[in-house]
């Protein structure tokens, strides 16, 4: 049996256009953030993560997430990329894959095989902390012909929706718009235009949106002008400041992180990454030194409130990590998902990203990280150059967000 579309069938078109989505504001209030929790899918996930599977699979997220970092990135440029929301989406699709199209994006992704259930199962892992709002949502938009086994397969192992419309109307293109909106707390709009759509030759649209917002556990005291220092020099911005805090922190081979948590618990915290040589760090790195992090004192800690955005097409991207025949129309193998010769066209990535000084000071964070008087060199963590951050989970040790900021203006 086929899922079809109530109104007319589109068969044969190639054209395939994906969008993922990532919004973090990751130091506000609910209500600077879009007006309270976004309602994601993890409550209609079906399967359940084995605790023999959390770490290889957020290992493979993250693997993932860097790789693709590094081919996006810009050293002149700010980057934000959420390695889940990618991954997701990039999950689903290949859930749909055969052959060489199935082996590649597998490969590419770090799973077992293309319809591996276990990325599903990871979101609703994820979604299980109670003092931060985490929210992944898909969408499927479909025009064509949808194989039943699939569709199941999406609902049951990613919890999202599946709806048949005409890609080639307006309505449909508002509506896209609409959810959207309504899943990224109002902080991305207008996609449909960007993807050309309306378009009579689209027949399938997966979206996918993570939202995160976590509160400090501390929040950051004062805030004054300062002097940071970009690749073209120095500018000013409003720089935040944690004085007599204790945090975790490690350093080796030229980089130091420090681990800002979020909410009562901790379980979500920044890792903010200072480079010596200015180069960001790999994923090989990136693990080390969170598995040394260790409690630490500091007299001054202070980073840069900053608002960004970023957006790019990882058509070129994903092609060049060695994902090929999805986007080749001669060698794609969709026939799992659809009769219809399909192949992948883009796969666009929006990520917005606010920090500000707001957040919740929890009961255990308290005086215990006081200086003493005899200290002579204050201990300092000032991002105020270029750095690298993560925001990721301590229980499963996934990253949901990495980014570089390097003009935080």
């Amino acid at each position: 049996m086929r899922n079809r579309e109530g109104a007319a069938v589109v068969q044969g078109f190639v054209i395939r256009v994906l969008v993922t989505f990532a919004l973090v504001c990751g130091l506000l209030t609910t209500s600077a953030c879009g007006g309270g929790e976004v309602p994601g899918d993890a409550a209609r996930i079906k399967v359940k993560l084995a605790a023999s599977d959390a770490a290889p699979v957020a290992q493979a997220v993250n693997r993932f997430g860097f790789d693709l970092f590094h081919e996006v990135d810009r050293e002149d440029k700010n980057t934000i990329t959420s390695p889940l929301s990618v991954s997701v989406l990039l999950a689903m699709v290949a859930a749909g894959a055969d052959g060489d199209t199935a082996t590649e994006m597998a490969r590419v992704l770090g799973l077992r095989e293309g319809r591996d259930e276990r990325v599903g199962a990871l979101l609703r892992e994820l979604a299980g902390a109670d003092d931060v709002t985490l929210s992944v949502s898909d969408a499927l938009y479909n025009s064509g012909t949808l194989e039943d086994a699939y569709v199941d397969f999406v609902r049951r192992s990613f919890g999202g929706t599946v709806e048949n419309v005409d890609l080639g109307s307006a309505e449909t293109a508002r509506k896209i718009d609409e959810w959207v909106d309504e899943n990224t707390g109002g902080r991305i709009k207008g996609i449909a235009r960007e993807l050309g759509l309306p378009s009579a030759q689209a027949v399938l649209v997966l979206v996918n949106a993570v939202y995160f917002l976590g509160k400090w556990q501390r929040e950051f005291e004062d805030t004054r002008d300062e002097r940071f220092t970009t690749a073209g020099g120095p500018i000013v911005v409003p720089m935040m400041h944690l004085t007599h805090a204790s945090f975790d922190y490690a350093e080796r081979d030229g980089f130091r992180m420090l681990r800002l948590p979020y909410g009562e618990k901790g379980r979500y915290g920044m890792e903010v990454v200072l480079s010596a040589s200015g180069r960001t760090a790999g994923a090989a790195e990136w693990q080390a030194l969170k598995s040394e992090l260790a409690p630490r004192e500091f007299d001054d800690v202070a980073l840069p409130r900053f608002e960004l955005r970023w957006e790019g097409d990882l058509k070129a991207p994903l092609r060049e990590l060695g994902m090929a025949s999805p986007f080749d129309a001669g060698r794609a193998n969709f026939r799992p998902m659809s009769p219809d010769g399909r192949w992948l066209e883009k796969v666009y990535h929006k990520t917005y990203v606010r920090v500000d000084e707001k957040g919740t000071e929890a009961a255990a964070v308290t005086g215990g990280a006081m200086m003493t008087s005899a200290r002579v060199d204050p201990v300092v963590f000032r991002a105020d150059r270029p750095f690298q951050f993560t925001i990721s989970d301590q229980q499963t040790g996934t990253i949901v967000f990495m980014g570089a900021v390097r003009d935080p203006r």
